[in-house]
């Protein structure tokens, strides 16, 4: 089942492209509450979903061995299947570690740079819903994707091509 939120964004189709891949398998989840938990917000089905249990806010904290560099963060959420368990404003904060989080956005798509429109480079995430609509408790999320850049794209081969030497020029082919 393809994702796409109410703008038509899909983050399968960009990781297809091979701009961007999905970075959230090498990170550690967890959640401020579990029924059910990380397995469904990470099993590209639009069919299940984390439930939270307990008072706002909700957070899903996203923490990576290492730095790394983030585009794109995909919430999916359904208003329609959901009603007062779809959040209706949602945090996220990023930083080395949970005593330095700075919060970066505040709104199911969001596009991560810093001031000189780059994307960030992050130990951790977290994803905090403060409010729901028609004032739920709780809250549901049914995906979220990390995406990071891919810096180097592929070089094609015709820029290897131009030897300027005779004996280059006849290795240049395969027979």
């Amino acid at each position: 089942m393809s994702l796409k939120s109410t703008n038509d964004v899909d983050p399968i189709k960009n990781e297809r492209t091979g701009n961007v891949r999905e970075v959230g398998s090498q990170a550690i989840w967890s959640l401020s509450s579990c029924k059910p938990g990380v397995d469904q917000l990470r099993d590209d089905r639009a069919d299940t979903y984390w439930q939270s249990d307990g008072q706002l806010p909700h957070l899903v904290n996203i923490q990576f061995q290492r730095k790394t560099t983030i585009s794109d963060i995909y919430i999916y959420t359904d208003y329609k299947l959901d009603e007062s368990y779809t959040p209706s404003r949602i945090s996220i904060r990023v930083g080395t570690h949970f005593n330095d989080l700075q919060e970066i956005e505040v709104g199911c798509t969001y596009p991560i740079k810093d001031i000189r429109d780059k994307p960030i480079r992050v130990f951790m995430i977290q994803i905090a819903v403060t409010s729901n609509h028609q004032n739920g408790r709780d809250t549901h999320m049914r995906q979220i994707k990390i995406h990071s850049p891919i810096e180097n794209a592929s070089i094609p081969i015709e820029n290897y091509m131009n030897f300027s030497t005779v004996e280059f020029q006849q290795h240049a082919t395969i027979r």
